[in-house]
């Protein structure tokens, strides 16, 4: 069955990876406890660097999983509820709407909130972290539309939600992320760096010899090698970078996580439980999305910058997982959501 689960990962991900596309592109597939990894292309087309299960890639939305799993520890652990308004946490918060939002709806992409930074047209100014809460306070929805009552995606809002994490636990962002999951599941090649003045991640030497040039889709190269990219001046609010290889641990731990920490384990499962319906086919967690298709539920998260790709796509009930980054934006990630992962279940079903 392994070498059918590898053709079928293979085959589908061919044409989308070929000499005409820039850059290049990282799998990782976990199916029963057996971990399969992909590789195609470059992760930087100038020097001919190709791209390997160990090459790092900027995972734009791919980090918000992450924060989720922080909020439902916390909530597993007492340290803080759902029902909690965001106020108890950011007393600065006072505007009439943003007032009563609370962690849950936050999380869940269900607070209504619409800010400049999160559609076009894109703002040019960036934003200290006192015009940011200046920004919430003053904010004002659409006609009909209320905490809890819609989902409305909102990179503020994780935005956000970081503030509120590192106001409840007294540390910055990324040291958060690596004691409470990255360390415990032994995540040794992912971290959230702090930004440079030329919006470059600081990493260490030999980490930058693992990070991907971003590209266009149409192939031209954006911003320097370890480019973050934010509209927030506020430390920590940069993209994560990671490697297929740290995500196949990650993925493992989501959906057979048998040898982690109990908490961390179901406060893994509890950020992929659906909190939101939007329709008969698409429902919101906490990050993660549920996607309902014929005999199967799939349960994922893409990402994507104007130069990086990701895309996580879970299926619980079978115990598969697939991962896929790519240094390129608008990578076509449906190709796991509609056809790699439905032609997995359905091998595994049949054996």
């Amino acid at each position: 069955m392994i070498a059918q689960i590898r053709d079928i990962v293979a085959g589908e991900l061919a044409p989308t990876a070929t000499p005409d596309h820039a850059g290049g592109l990282a799998a990782a597939l976990y199916a029963g406890r057996h971990v399969e990894f992909f590789s195609d292309g470059f992760a930087d087309d100038v020097t001919g660097r190709k791209v390997t299960a160990d090459t790092l890639f900027n995972l734009a939305s791919l980090r918000k999983p992450f924060e989720a799993t922080l909020v439902a520890l916390g909530v597993l652990r007492g340290e803080m509820r759902l029902d909690d308004r965001l106020p108890k946490y950011l007393p600065e918060l006072s505007g009439n709407y943003i007032r009563d939002v609370t962690v849950g709806e936050l999380v869940t992409h269900t607070s209504g909130l619409l800010l400049p930074t999160d559609h076009p047209p894109w703002p040019n100014d960036e934003y200290t972290r006192e015009q940011f809460i200046a920004m919430l306070n003053a904010f004002t929805p659409a006609p009909g539309v209320a905490p809890g009552r819609q989902r409305v995606y909102t990179h503020a809002g994780y935005v956000l939600l970081q503030l509120v994490l590192e106001r409840r636990y007294g540390m910055p962002i990324a040291a958060l992320l690596e004691q409470r999951i990255l360390s415990p599941l032994g995540m040794t090649a992912t971290c959230v760096p702090e930004r440079g003045p030329d919006n470059r991640a600081i990493l260490d030497g030999a980490a930058m010899q693992r990070v991907v040039q971003g590209y266009s889709d149409q192939g031209t190269a954006i911003g320097p090698v370890g480019n973050q990219q934010s509209y927030f001046d506020v430390p920590g609010t940069g993209q994560m970078f990671s490697s297929a290889r740290d995500l196949a641990t990650f993925i493992a731990a989501c959906v057979d996580g048998r040898a982690i920490d109990p908490h961390l384990r179901e406060a893994l499962r509890l950020t992929q439980h659906e909190a939101f319906r939007v329709d008969e086919k698409f429902g919101q967690g906490m990050a993660w999305e549920t996607v309902r298709l014929p005999g199967l539920t799939i349960v994922d998260k893409p990402g994507g910058l104007n130069n990086a790709s990701g895309y996580i796509g879970l299926v619980p009930a079978r115990r598969i997982g697939i991962v896929l980054l790519a240094n390129r934006g608008e990578y076509p990630h449906e190709i796991a959501r509609y056809k790699i992962l439905p032609e997995l279940a359905r091998l595994i079903v049949s054996h």
